[in-house]
């Protein structure tokens, strides 16, 4: 006699992941938090080190900045002038086809005759318009335009901030969008000091972008929750987290593509797409673990 076995239906991932979230999505905050606690070390030990929460380049200091148009050697030419010219900075400018160096430049807090001087030596001919670019900013305007730009980074975040509690009207839904978006600042900054990026205004203007990406995955993800009552939280939850880590993908691979195509060529590229990449990649984390966890306690307490 033949015994008869009865297949139950496989459970679908979004089920089982939202067993596993339902039980420990409480405990996932724990890793932003923990997170944040270095953050604020490391950021504390910056200051107190460099007096500065950002290395700055001569764009935000002020100092002089020097195109050198021919293939030179940059270890030889970082050794011979380093210790003569003050913070000094190389990058090399490539052919986009050939991918051979075509000039150099040289990035220096040092004042622009001092810095031709030593060039000049270096080099055993004298520079001019032909051979060569100058370019000089005072400290004193430089400082002034990073004051700007800080204060635009701020006006855009309050403004933003200010938005987002008029669209959900809610104290807790908003505070954890908002939270969010600061958490990728935030982390990005950590990170870009770490690695010894050197900000220019372009990396100002990056973390301005980058207040608009956070927001719009997060906006997503509180609207699908908060304001939608169709199907079971977990499954709002899920749809949202397709749509919005598409979103994030696209763009994550299309600044990594265009990091790596076109980022060694510009310097102000290179460093724009770096900013980004580093932000979009803590959107995913700061979304889909910090705020969704905030978002799910919220509407469970409220039984949304």
């Amino acid at each position: 006699m033949e015994e008869t076995q009865i297949h139950q239906p496989k459970q679908k991932f979004s089920e089982k992941f939202g067993k596993f979230h339902d039980k420990y999505y409480k405990l996932l905050l724990i890793i932003p938090v923990i997170l944040f606690l270095i953050g604020f070390i490391y950021m504390f030990s910056f200051y107190q080190k460099n007096n500065d929460y950002i290395y700055r380049d001569i764009s935000l200091t002020g100092g002089t900045s020097v195109t050198i148009n021919r293939a030179i050697d940059m270890n030889d030419l970082s050794n011979a002038i380093s210790d003569k010219l003050e913070n000094v900075n190389l990058r090399e400018i490539s052919d986009l086809v050939t991918k051979k160096q075509i000039a150099v430049i040289v990035e220096t807090k040092s004042d622009a005759e001092l810095t031709r001087s030593v060039l000049e030596e270096y080099l055993g001919y004298q520079l001019d318009g032909e051979n060569s670019s100058f370019e000089f900013t005072g400290s004193t305007l430089s400082g002034s335009f990073y004051r700007q730009l800080l204060i635009a980074v701020l006006i855009a975040f309050v403004l933003m901030a200010i938005v987002v509690f008029i669209q959900f009207k809610s104290f807790i839904p908003s505070l954890a969008v908002i939270t969010s978006a600061f958490a990728d600042i935030f982390m990005t900054l950590v990170v870009a000091n770490m690695i010894g990026l050197q900000i220019s205004t372009a990396g100002i203007v990056a973390f301005l972008m980058l207040i608009g990406y956070s927001v719009d995955t997060d906006i997503l993800l509180t609207t699908k929750v908060i304001k939608r009552d169709e199907g079971s939280l977990n499954k709002r939850i899920f749809d949202s987290f397709k749509t919005g880590i598409t979103m994030t993908l696209t763009s994550l691979v299309a600044v990594i593509i265009a990091l790596i195509i076109v980022g060694r060529f510009s310097s102000i590229l290179s460093q724009i797409f770096t900013i980004m990449a580093i932000g979009l990649g803590f959107d995913i984390f700061n979304t889909w673990v910090t705020n969704v966890s905030i978002i799910k306690w919220y509407a469970k307490k409220h039984k949304k």
